[in-house]
């Protein structure tokens, strides 16, 4: 089977540089999401003291702030970088530091780190920024050297943020910087920040039980090392020990209430396992021991949509805005309470009210449909399109959103033809031509959505989606069977456990007549996900089989989603002529 994704919601990523004329502002800081194990260059609330400077770094620091403000954040690097080569000045050098952390800029890291510690040899900040970017350069003799360097000085090693940040990095420079790590606890084997950061990595390079039997020598040595705690209940739950996980985190929670990221992955782990009673219970907790973080909130809001407690959930959504919190979040999903309430004036004006983030196209997708739905389609296709020429670097998903409208209004030619116009503005887009193959499936355009998709596999030959979007048309609308096999075998492969893909392999089969195999993919395909669809699919195999009894069963499931689907309602009418399940 396959189903069109038409709108897939973007990130926004948005960066302030703050600048004044006098050049004595505090340095920005890192986006905290993005960079939170990286070290960050913390000036405090005191100004940044300038040189005097000769009239060229002026220029150029100047600049540097006029870019800043306009947006252009590449020449605001550029010339700090240049500005700190120049001067030597301590707080140009730091201030360009923050800028290039700001902006990932790992070159520049590294310049600025140089020159750093030509001014201030004993930098713990530049010797952590050193350390980094020699382990992203693989250079792990140099990393141990700014290790030690910072050991030797006696500050903290920040060695468990380093090891956290090793996420990112490729496997083998991964197992390289554990290699490392464990020459240096052969050299300080008391420090216990070392051992657990040993840990730390077994757990990021997939050996999460060799990283829980690490552990357990370090707790029995210092069993209030709460990092190492926390570590040990995330473990316990990746190995498999869902139970024992939660009792240990449970109990830790309690003699240590006042760790919050302990008390979090707690709630999260009760979430995984659908406890969301528990998980309500204990974000309210959090909530109310740390009244300051409204995340903790947020959360609370959404276990208690998930719980339907509505009234709860819109306590909360309306102090987040009113304190000024994820206010975009918020707005959602009150939106989403308002919607599914059948209060839609008041759900457009929440969603509308959304104005960043991931949160952004999702609610102006939704507002639009909701708009369409009033009878006011024209009105919601002029803001859409009003919306993309105010954002061009936007245009793809305000493309989207406008095809999807028109689609689910009911106006599949006029969705073709705005996808049509649509590629010629964004020829490159795969969404886009993803989206208009779908719409030519839709009306049995089958040559035209072959097509569509033959592009997008040109350009991404391993799209699992669109191989198994291509291999599912020729196996429901030609005869092409052996070719749609290798398609989705291919689709498989790719994401063996993508149910969509086992419902399109079991089809394939059994077109061929290959029931056996076709049964299992079925089976499997309906356990992971029960779609009526699949349904109509895996009862209809059961029946060619001879299990008729089980057939009815599974359509019956599958008729107790949508007694109206389509494809479920055609193969009952064929199979049992029009007898009543």
């Amino acid at each position: 089977m396959h189903k069109p994704v038409l709108l897939i919601a973007a990130s926004l990523f948005g960066l302030a540089l703050s600048g004044c004329a006098s050049l004595t502002d505090t340095a920005d800081q890192p986006d905290p999401a993005r960079f939170a194990h990286e070290p960050v260059v913390d000036q405090g609330d005191s100004p940044i003291n300038y040189a005097e400077f000769e009239p060229e770094v002026l220029y150029l620091l100047l600049s540097a702030e006029v870019a800043g403000q306009r947006g252009r954040y590449d020449v605001t690097l550029v010339n700090y970088v240049r500005a700190a080569e120049q001067s030597r000045d301590l707080g140009v050098i730091r201030r360009a530091m923050s800028i290039a952390q700001s902006l990932g800029g790992d070159n520049a890291q590294l310049q600025l780190a140089g020159l750093w510690l030509e001014s201030e040899p004993d930098s713990l900040e530049a010797h952590r920024v050193m350390t980094i970017q020699a382990i992203k350069r693989d250079q792990m003799d140099d990393a141990l050297q700014h290790m030690e360097q910072i050991m030797n000085l006696g500050g903290d090693g920040d060695f468990d943020n380093l090891a956290a940040m090793s996420s990112t990095l490729p496997p083998h420079t991964q197992q390289e910087l554990l290699d490392l790590y464990q020459q240096l606890l052969e050299r300080h084997p008391d420090n216990l920040e070392i051992d657990y950061s040993i840990a730390l990595l077994m757990k990021i390079n997939q050996q999460p039980q060799a990283a829980l039997d690490h552990l357990e020598p370090l707790l029995e040595k210092s069993p209030n090392f709460q990092p190492a705690v926390m570590l040990k209940g995330d473990l316990l739950y990746e190995t498999g020990a869902n139970a024992q996980a939660l009792d240990y985190l449970h109990r830790h929670t309690r003699i240590y209430p006042d760790n919050r990221q302990m008390g979090t992955l707690y709630a999260r782990i009760l979430v995984n396992e659908g406890n969301m009673r528990a998980a309500q219970d204990e974000f309210a907790r959090l909530m109310t021991r740390f009244p300051e973080v409204p995340g903790l909130r947020l959360s609370h809001a959404l276990i208690a949509l998930e719980n339907n407690e509505i009234d709860l959930a819109t306590d909360d959504l309306n102090e987040l805005i009113a304190e000024d919190h994820h206010v975009d979040e918020a707005n959602f999903y009150l939106g989403k309470i308002a919607d599914d309430a059948g209060q839609v004036q008041e759900a457009i004006a929440y969603y509308e009210r959304v104005a960043l983030g991931s949160h952004y196209f999702p609610a102006l997708s939704r507002a639009s449909a909701l708009r369409a739905e009033t009878g006011d389609i024209d009105g919601a296709l002029t803001n859409i399109r009003t919306l993309r020429e105010a954002n061009p670097s936007q245009a793809e998903n305000y493309w989207l959103i406008e095809v999807n409208l028109l689609m689910e209004s009911g106006r599949t030619e006029a969705a073709i033809d705005m996808a049509t116009t649509a590629l010629l503005d964004q020829p490159d887009s795969v969404r886009i031509r993803y989206a208009r193959a779908m719409l030519h499936d839709s009306i049995d355009h089958t040559s035209e959505a072959e097509a569509d998709l033959r592009v997008v596999l040109e350009s991404e030959p391993d799209n699992a989606v669109t191989l198994n979007a291509l291999g599912y048309i020729l196996t429901t609308k030609t005869d092409r069977l052996d070719e749609a096999e290798t398609l989705i075998r291919r689709a498989i492969e790719l994401e063996p456990s993508n149910p969509a893909i086992q419902d399109s392999m079991g089809w394939v089969l059994f077109r061929q007549g290959n029931h056996t195999e076709a049964l299992e993919y079925l089976k499997t395909a309906y356990s992971n996900f029960r779609d009526p669809e699949v349904a109509a699919h895996y009862g209809e195999v059961l029946w060619a089989i001879g299990q008729r009894e089980q057939a009815r069963i599974i359509w019956r499931e599958g008729l107790s989603m949508d007694r109206e689907h389509p494809i479920l309602r055609e193969t009952i009418l064929r199979l049992t002529g029009g007898q009543d399940l």
